[in-house]
């Protein structure tokens, strides 16, 4: 409300009205902070079915009041946006057109979300669709695009299969209208598509009918556990086996009265209860003295928990149920409860096992053992993995409370660097360098990140720290560090602290880290912008990005920057200037937009001069291209009669690209050609052919695609090969490696071949 701005005197009012409006997409749908993105989607569509102006065709506003509510929908279901948002408010989404378009009613009614309310099917998005199928449980995943007519045919089959095969394996939806990227990188190219999910396997496609019987049939040959048929030569082995390792029994006895459990409802309960009982069944018309020896004396199903037996009253439970899922509950619930731990037992445990919680499983009462679970800041009911011996290493899971998400914390866990941080452990004057994550468990981009830092910690284990720090825990720890805004990641290196600002990735983790190590970016101030800018040799080029902390577009830019910077290394320096911490020097260099991107050419006259960047796209390849054909061309261009005289009779080693003007690859690799002849440059030389232009060279030179990429050395000899040595790459770092292992490989044929006394 401007009011309530206007009305804000002081700084801590306006700071308190700026909170408040960062909300304000959360209060338009009517969702707290920790929603998820399938109860955006819910709430979004909830209030789609009222406010669309289709619904309310004299309400002049209604246009106005459903592009606000579509815009906060189109921004906190994307983690990157919802990040910024969270972060810095409107002011983060600068550059950001969504909310602008919106869809019939019809659409909102229909097509949107077609699974969102169903119990039985998990809607996964980006942020847990890799947790969930590498849990090792089998997912069967439906790839669908909510205007896909097919799709929706399918639906009410694919709910009913559902709910047949509820508990037995994991059945699950993408919606690929709001998961385009997930679904294009798992290779989806037509809706339906349904592929079954298991960790360490390749996704199997399914092309059967797409009738219930026909998916359940498909499905049920992915449940690997195994049915046991007893008989007087295994059962007590089997059992006794069982118990010894703490795994109970579930026995199908068939009598010739009553009902015996059909054998796929067998199955489906061996999977449903995998690690839990052992399921078997008993043909009692072939095995009559030892089902009276049970006291059998119509069908039933029992349950023998490890160590229970007939003499002792009430620990076998017989079930008389026919239904999969009733049969599963009271199992679940005649099952020896979890080890009680108090604080002596538990760290008895933990100096014998390594992996607490992992192979071993047990729950601590807080309420008994306050003492325990205060000394580890624990608050609430959570699922926690210690690691090594003691209770000082561990991590706290904080995705979904399901077996799949838990066993995927588990599993990564147990083989990642990461540690809950206290007070006590927090790394205030270590000497090793650290990464702490700065959290609060609500937030949804902060749950996606965590699995993150486990694979960044597992490729930096030995040369970084990995913690995370609960912030809704330890608020003064937080403030102390001034984080306002969560995820905060920040790098502890002794007295050096680093905020890391890129993609919320493994991948842009290990480039942040490459980056301190061996930075590529040149951070400016006004003095050595003077300095290495203003004054640089005519020899030199330099990029420079002006960018402001708070401005969303310029987080998006950094690790794109940095890759760029790198691909650049000793063809073109590349620097930063923040212009929230040097706003005077900026004002006077006359940026007035975030982010500016300037190149400062070499051979310029005057050292003030600068090119600005105006393209669309401000990726690490566009921008390289850009700065690239800003430089003088390192390669050369070849005329038919330069490629017989220079190439094929001259004395120099000759990398060719062969392309055609009109060919859209040849365009995209020409920059790298370029970057390849700069560094090769005084070792290989670099030349271009125009296969339009001089069309029979190519053709004798065996040319048959564009672009292509011939290496023509010398031999010693006065003619070559036409069609030199094919090199199958586009990256001009690959091609390099392949030129120096190639000239190498020349040098030492060189030195065989000569006689002994030259050698």
């Amino acid at each position: 409300n401007c009011s309530d701005i206007i009305r804000a005197t002081c700084e801590e009012d306006i700071i308190h009205v700026i909170c408040v409006l960062y909300n304000y997409y959360y209060k338009l749908l009517g969702i707290s902070k920790e929603a998820g993105t399938r109860e955006i989607r819910q709430a979004f569509k909830k209030l789609a079915l009222t406010m669309h102006p289709d619904k309310n065709p004299n309400d002049a506003t209604a246009h106005e009041k459903f592009l606000k509510i579509n815009r906060a929908y189109e921004v906190l279901k994307d983690e990157d946006l919802r990040k910024k948002y969270d972060k810095y408010g409107e002011k983060g989404l600068q550059d950001e057109q969504q909310g602008g378009r919106y869809e019939s009613w019809n659409y909102y009614r229909y097509d949107f979300g077609i699974y969102d309310e169903d119990a039985e099917i998990t809607t996964l998005d980006r942020g847990d669709f890799d947790a969930a199928v590498n849990s090792g449980e089998v997912w069967f995943v439906n790839f669908y695009f909510p205007r896909c007519s097919h799709c929706h045919d399918l639906a009410p089959t694919w709910r009913e299969f559902a709910k047949e095969m509820d508990g037995v394996i994991r059945i699950g939806a993408v919606n690929c209208g709001d998961n385009g990227m997930l679904c294009r990188s798992k290779g989806i190219n037509s809706y339906p598509s349904l592929y079954v999910f298991r960790a360490g396997m390749k996704p199997e496609k399914y092309y059967g009918d797409r009738t219930k019987s026909s998916l359940t049939t498909f499905a049920m040959q992915f449940v690997k556990s195994k049915v046991t048929e007893l008989w007087q030569g295994n059962v007590f082995s089997e059992i006794d086996r069982a118990f010894a390792e703490r795994i109970g029994w579930l026995i199908n006895f068939c009598t010739d009265t009553g009902d015996c459990l059909e054998s796929q409802t067998r199955r489906k309960l061996a999977g449903m209860l995998d690690g839990l009982v052992n399921v078997g069944w008993m043909d009692c018309s072939k095995q009559a003295d030892l089902c009276d020896s049970f006291e059998i004396t119509t069908s039933t199903t029992a349950v023998f928990p490890p160590g229970s037996s007939l003499a002792q009253k009430g620990s076998v439970l017989f079930i008389q149920s026919l239904d999969t899922k009733e049969i599963y509950a009271q199992v679940l619930q005649h099952l020896p409860d979890l080890e009680i731990l108090t604080k002596s037992s538990f760290e008895v445990r933990l100096q014998i096992n390594c992996v607490y919680l992992f192979a071993q499983v047990g729950k601590v009462d807080c309420i008994t053992d306050s003492e325990l679970c205060a000394s580890l800041y624990i608050q609430k009911p959570c699922v926690a993995v210690f690691k090594g011996v003691g209770i000082h290493d561990f991590e706290i899971h904080h995705g979904k409370d399901v077996l799949y998400n838990v066993a995927a914390f588990a599993k990564e866990s147990v083989n990642a660097h990461v540690t809950t941080l206290r007070p006590e452990n927090f790394p205030s004057h270590e000497k090793e360098p650290w990464l702490v994550d700065f959290f609060a468990p609500w937030c949804p981009p902060c749950r996606a990140l965590l699995p993150e830092l486990r694979k960044a910690s597992i490729q930096l284990f030995g040369q970084l720290k990995f913690g995370t720090l609960d912030c809704t825990v330890h608020e003064t720890l937080c403030n102390m560090h001034n984080i306002h805004a969560y995820p905060t990641t920040v790098i502890f290196n002794k007295s050096s602290i680093h905020e890391y600002e890129g993609h919320h990735s493994a991948d842009g983790i290990l480039e942040f880290i490459e980056d301190l190590v061996n930075p590529v970016v040149v951070t400016l101030t006004p003095e050595s912008f003077q300095e290495l800018v203003k004054r640089r040799k005519s020899s030199e080029t330099w990029m420079v990005d002006f960018y402001a902390p708070w401005c969303g577009p310029c987080q998006a830019l950094l690790p794109e920057w940095r890759r760029m910077a790198r691909m650049l290394s000793g063809i073109v320096n590349v620097g930063t200037v923040d212009c929230q911490k040097h706003h005077s020097f900026c004002q006077g260099e006359d940026v007035r937009a975030y982010p500016e991107i300037r190149l400062f050419p070499q051979n310029s006259n005057r050292r003030e001069q600068y090119q600005s960047y105006n393209g669309w796209h401000r990726d690490a390849f566009s921008l390289k291209a850009w700065a690239l054909s800003s430089l003088p061309r390192a390669s050369v261009d070849l005329s038919p009669e330069d490629f017989k005289r220079k190439v094929l009779g001259g004395k120099d080693h000759w990398v060719l690209d062969f392309y055609a003007p009109w060919c859209g690859p040849c365009q995209q690799f020409a920059p790298e050609f370029e970057v390849l002849a700069r560094m090769m440059k005084g070792t290989v030389r670099a030349g271009k052919v125009d296969c339009q232009a001089h069309h029979q060279t190519c053709q004798s030179a065996g040319i048959k695609a564009y672009p292509s990429v011939r290496f023509y050395p010398h031999l010693g000899t006065t003619r070559r090969d036409q069609g030199g040595e094919h090199i199958n790459s586009r990256d001009a770092t690959v091609i390099a490696d392949i030129l120096r292992q190639r000239l190498q490989q020349l040098a030492l044929q060189g030195k065989s071949s000569k006689p002994k006394d030259e050698l």
